[in-house]
């Protein structure tokens, strides 16, 4: 008799749940639950576009809603289907995506005094607001140990910088908390009835990555070094917590409400938390040197390496974190802070009568190199490897001439020369990437996108078998704390997998993009606070020499 899983991706704009056969990794049955609230899901500021919230109780009713739907869609479906035949269910979500909770894990948001207060709600990975918080972060963990595993530069993207910043803005709000917590916490121990902060598990993965969490220095940081940015952050240390595990560990199990709601099973157990980009690097075969770059509205790139090898403290990093991945092994993750956003944005903003597709087409008519232009891929900011949200974009080389499929096509290669960046940081210290796999909905859809990131970066391109990585690997997870399987390495060699097709850098694009490249790292270089300072003086005409050549 078959066996299943469950897993559920929270994503910036909706939840998914996805059914999967534990046997073989098929995918019998999915939901999508877009969020209700705001715009898309989010919530807004128009006196501030680096504010982005979510709220919270679109989570617990969009976990209900989707996997009550793909339960049905399972039962209609599939020939003898029962949700009895469910082993167990995982959880992913957006990560730092922290939220104020109260002495019973329940949500400030969801309370009535606080249901329109933006700072009660989750905030979301992509707010930006606490950016002078994180540079205050960054300037006193000097002498401290803790930024060395997060790349030496702390992110407005992250725990501490966004609690600091309600404190400072929302002191009410902050007061009101008795503590915080991840999405990737706050779903599981919901649905398990162990939301109480001294119950809740909080997973190694968001911990580890976005709130300096390490067993080298026993846990968070310390309270003396939190009192020197706040002594109210020193005090709430107290109510978060100390240990943090994988996600091959149980959570909990589904509560009887939650059972009602949805129809799966009382007492299914549900894994430990995880965040959306480690989970579809699970399902996209994640190993010693294999980069995963899960590729959407930004570009999670993650790795893992043998913990019994030396590894270097990587400056840039978003995390060298034990168990955050695979555990058993060291996790590291870095990324781009806008990708599917760039081209979002050009197309509704700049290019309001041209989609994507046309877009698209008329990108892939062109030569590399023919446009003559260079982009940078900072609209959002640099994740990595300058840790910069301040940073902005920048488009050279524009003519009278210049069209938008020319202009975006440009876009698209900066993005590559972005990840390229990212990959020579990670050889620079001693991690070799010896295969790329791409997941996430750009990867699915777009070909040219993919055969650019080939011939920027000189490697071959694959894509993982799942169209759904991160639901597909919070399934695994699910597998596993559900003992189908003894450990995540034998659940992923059952369930994920890769598609037969491949994109090979092809010699030519992969000369001109050299020398475009060039440029880029230039541009990255003079306007990226790197310490150097080379000669942009030729920028523009090296740009058009290699238009010139393009065009014969």
């Amino acid at each position: 008799m078959a066996k299943y899983s469950v897993g559920v991706d929270y994503g910036t704009n909706s939840v998914r749940a996805l059914i999967v056969d534990v046997s073989n990794g098929a995918e019998v049955a999915t939901a999508v639950f877009d969020y209700p609230s705001g715009d898309k899901g989010i919530l807004l500021d128009s006196r501030d576009p680096n504010l982005a919230r979510q709220h919270p109780g679109d989570y617990l009713e969009g976990f209900k809603a989707c996997v009550r739907e793909a339960l049905a869609e399972a039962v209609a479906n599939v020939p003898g289907f029962s949700a009895s035949d469910v082993v167990g269910l995982g959880v992913d979500g957006t990560g730092s995506t922290p939220l104020t909770i109260d002495a019973n894990g329940t949500a400030l948001g969801c309370l009535p005094q606080f249901k329109d207060t933006l700072a009660a709600q989750a905030w979301l990975w992509k707010d930006h607001t606490s950016w002078a918080e994180a540079a205050e972060i960054t300037e006193k963990g000097a002498g401290y140990p803790y930024l060395a595993k997060c790349g030496g530069t702390y992110s407005s993207e992250w725990f501490w910088s966004k609690i600091l910043h309600c404190k400072r803005t929302a002191p009410e709000v902050f007061a009101a908390a008795y503590s915080w917590c991840e999405l990737t916490d706050f779903v599981p121990a919901a649905i398990t009835g162990n939301a109480a902060p001294s119950a809740m598990k909080r997973s190694v993965c968001p911990a580890g990555h976005k709130a300096m969490w390490n067993p080298e220095w026993g846990g968070l940081p310390s309270k003396e070094f939190l009192a020197s940015l706040d002594p109210e952050l020193a005090a709430l240390r107290d109510r978060l917590y100390e240990q943090a595990v994988p996600s091959n560990h149980a959570a909990g199990y589904l509560t009887a409400e939650y059972a009602a709601a949805t129809g799966l099973p009382e007492g299914l157990p549900v894994a430990v938390g995880i965040m959306d980009a480690h989970a579809g690097a699970v399902a996209s075969e994640a190993k010693q040197g294999t980069l995963v770059k899960i590729i959407g509205t930004s570009t999670c790139d993650c790795m893992v390496h043998p913990s019994d090898l030396p590894l270097a403290d990587i400056p840039g990093l978003c995390g060298i974190v034990p168990g955050s991945i695979i555990p058993g092994m060291t996790g590291l993750e870095a990324g781009q802070s806008a990708v599917g956003d760039i081209f979002n944005w050009f197309v509704s903003h700049l290019s309001p009568g041209l989609g994507h597709e046309e877009l698209t087409a008329q990108a892939a008519a062109l030569k590399p190199g023919e446009s003559g232009l260079v982009s940078l891929d900072w609209n959002n900011g640099n994740r990595t490897v300058l840790v910069d949200p301040l940073l902005t974009g920048l488009l050279v080389g524009q003519t009278l001439h210049t069209t938008a499929a020319e202009v975006y096509r440009a876009l698209v290669e900066a993005t590559a020369f972005g990840a390229r960046k990212i990959i020579e940081r990670l050889e620079e210290y001693g991690v070799p990437v010896t295969r790329i796999v791409n997941c996430g909905g750009i990867s699915e859809k777009n070909p040219l996108v993919m055969q650019i990131y080939a011939d920027v970066t000189g490697r071959p391109i694959e894509i993982a078998r799942s169209g759904q990585a991160c639901a597909m690997g919070s399934a695994i997870f699910g597998a596993v704390a559900g003992g189908a399987f003894a450990s995540t390495e034998a659940a992923q060699a059952a369930m994920a997998g890769v598609k037969p097709i491949r994109f090979a850098p092809q010699p030519g694009a992969v000369e001109v993009y050299n020398k475009l490249y060039a440029v880029y790292s230039d541009l990255h270089d003079a306007f990226g606070k790197t310490g150097k300072h080379p000669d942009l003086e030729g920028a523009m005409k090296s740009l058009l020499e290699i238009r010139r050549a393009a065009r014969g």
